[in-house]
């Protein structure tokens, strides 16, 4: 650390005034707090959000089910060993995405400089904004009080000089808890801590650092910020500060365009039946058409991929000309399934669009009244859809056949071409 650094942290020990203070806001067990928040006889008993009633893959839990070693992504017949008296919630994606619009305006009267991470975190940059507030403990007790105001929820809070302390703080004391640590401290704070403890940072990445003795934070000053650098690049160069409580990265408040549009659909267990899988994947086909038509975007590249117990079979497809059309990719659903699957069981499907761009690019070749026909009964279509429910118009396999809820993404986020379920 120059002497310039070591000038600013002295006066802000002094001045109470920190040089950068960073914010994340957790809300605690989303899902489930808000499902008991509307249902009072729920509060304080252990229930798990599932997508639908038929859902049998837990979304999240609350922490009363946690006790008992519910997790989320863990099947439900598995939670109910654990966890006889569990109860099953249905998502209700649309009450959250309510829920969690109301939050981040509420955010918004402590500082515009909020980032809105997911539908369930935000970061917050209170540097500029200290003098309004009497120091660190009364900004994270006046979040937490404007949340309650706005939703009657509590969410955990850490405080500090940067994003990543700052998200570790947050997990320290949940739920509804807060904890700071002040940037003159992160350093030591976070030296015990082993390195993927530490948001972004995979077993992969940490294996790596292993190789060099670097398993706990504090290990990362033993090796030059070089080696990090040369295996990752500008991010590796974050990684190498993040592990020393000086991650550089800055809240960013503007909403950046996609670099995927994607629907996935876990599948009833053991699932073989052709018919079946064809619906889950015109289903998917047709809400990520939808998706892309409604924020203005078209593609080139598509993933397709269905997942066995082996692993996944999948193709990448680049068009010959940028799409937003379910029907057309729901062919390259049919062509992976003809030509790569043998009767497998299949345990999930997925279909991402990779590049959405707002720019079209169109095949010379291609019949324009067709197209023009197409894109004016999509729009319609669409447009049915939104007045009186999805699906209400559909393909005839879908429609009926499907019994799959829509479901809030964790990065859903109430700005730009993320407010969607």
């Amino acid at each position: 650390m120059d002497n310039f650094e070591h000038t600013l942290n002295f006066m802000a020990k002094i001045t109470k005034k920190w040089p950068r203070m960073i914010i994340l806001v957790d809300m605690n067990a989303f899902f489930a707090q808000v499902e008991q928040q509307d249902y009072p006889y729920w509060r304080n008993r252990p229930i798990a959000v599932t997508n639908g009633r038929l859902g049998s893959t837990i979304i999240t839990s609350s922490y009363e089910a946690r006790a008992f070693g519910v997790k989320t992504g863990m099947r439900l017949k598995e939670a109910k060993q654990l966890c006889p008296e569990l109860i099953q919630a249905p998502s209700r994606p649309e009450r959250y995405a309510e829920v969690s619009t109301r939050i981040m305006d509420a955010l918004l009267s402590i500082t515009i400089d909020v980032e809105i991470a997911s539908v369930d975190e935000a970061f917050i940059d209170a540097t500029a904004c200290q003098s309004l507030y009497n120091g660190p403990e009364h900004i994270g007790l006046l979040i937490k009080q404007v949340i309650s105001k706005a939703t009657g929820l509590n969410c955990s809070v850490g405080i500090s000089g940067d994003r990543t302390t700052a998200k570790y703080a947050a997990k320290l004391q949940k739920p509804n808890g807060l904890t700071i640590i002040p940037p003159w401290e992160s350093e030591q704070r976070l030296a015990g801590e082993a390195i993927t403890e530490l948001s972004g940072i995979n077993k992969g990445i940490g294996g790596f650092l292993a190789k060099y003795g670097v398993y706990k934070c504090g290990d990362m000053k033993k090796i030059p910020i070089g080696i990090l650098a040369k295996r990752y690049g500008n991010p590796g160069r974050r990684i190498w500060l993040m592990a020393q409580g000086r991650d550089p990265e800055p809240v960013v408040t503007t909403v950046k365009d996609p670099k995927t549009i994607g629907h996935g659909k876990v599948l009833p267990p053991g699932t073989r039946d052709k018919t079946v899988i064809l619906t889950y994947l015109q289903h998917m086909s047709e809400k990520v058409g939808v998706r892309l038509r409604r924020h203005g975007f078209q593609s080139q590249h598509f993933f397709i991929g269905l997942r066995t117990p082996l692993g996944w079979i999948y193709t990448k497809h680049k068009l010959s000309n940028t799409t937003d059309d379910g029907a057309i990719i729901y062919k390259l659903c049919r062509e992976l399934l003809d030509k790569h699957w043998s009767g497998q069981e299949i345990g999930q499907v997925q279909i991402t669009a990779n590049n959405p761009t707002s720019t079209r690019q169109e095949d010379l070749f291609e019949h324009t009244e067709t197209k023009i026909k197409r894109e004016a009964l999509n729009q319609t279509i669409d447009k049915i859809n939104e007045r009186y429910g999805d699906f209400t118009v559909a393909p005839t396999r879908v429609i009926g056949r499907s019994e799959m809820p829509n479901v809030i993404a964790p990065s859903w986020k109430p700005a730009g071409h993320r407010k969607t379920i």
